[in-house]
């Protein structure tokens, strides 16, 4: 946690070790567990549950579409761009393709910070993953990269503070 000591206020650093505290003690994973959002332009820390998420920070998925995903397909079984696009035309028309890459590039254009479905599922496969291991847990915080800016969201994980060493001598 020491990194992040300069990203948390005293007070925020102080929620999140009782979070930390809290999440050591959770037996299995479920969808009230904590994620931290830290918007660091109004020094706001907050806490959401891994289920209100996908509400509060809706992860990109406009390159996950059908269509996108079987021209992509398409293309890596050899199909150039212009006959994986027909054969995507055919299948699901080509209004539905045209609306689908519209989503896809303004969503690039407005961006969404590096936050898309993958990262997503990736934060939660993560989560999944560490609560079923034996050990210390680490609570996942989101740092939101600035409105308007081109940073990204940044992912970062707090661990428990290791106890102080102790003397074995007697």
């Amino acid at each position: 946690m020491a990194e992040l000591c300069r990203l948390l206020t005293p007070r925020q650093q102080a929620r999140a070790d009782q979070l930390l505290e809290q999440l050591q003690g959770e037996a299995r994973w479920h969808g009230e567990l904590p994620v931290l959002l830290l918007e660091r332009c109004w020094l706001r820390l907050q806490v959401v549950s891994v289920q209100q998420l996908a509400q509060r920070l809706p992860p990109d998925a406009s390159g996950e579409a059908p269509e996108l995903v079987r021209y992509r397909d398409l293309q890596q079984q050899g199909f150039g761009p212009l006959e994986a696009q027909e054969r995507c035309w055919r299948e699901f028309g080509r209004e539905a393709c045209s609306q689908a890459l519209q989503r896809f590039w303004q969503h690039q254009e407005r961006g969404n910070q590096g936050w898309t479905l993958a990262a997503y599922l990736d934060l939660l496969a993560r989560y999944k993953r560490q609560m079923a291991a034996p050990g210390s847990r680490a609570l996942p915080l989101l740092v939101l990269a600035r409105q308007g800016s081109e940073e990204t969201h940044t992912l970062r994980w707090c661990w428990p503070a290791t106890p102080p060493m102790r003397h074995t001598c007697p």
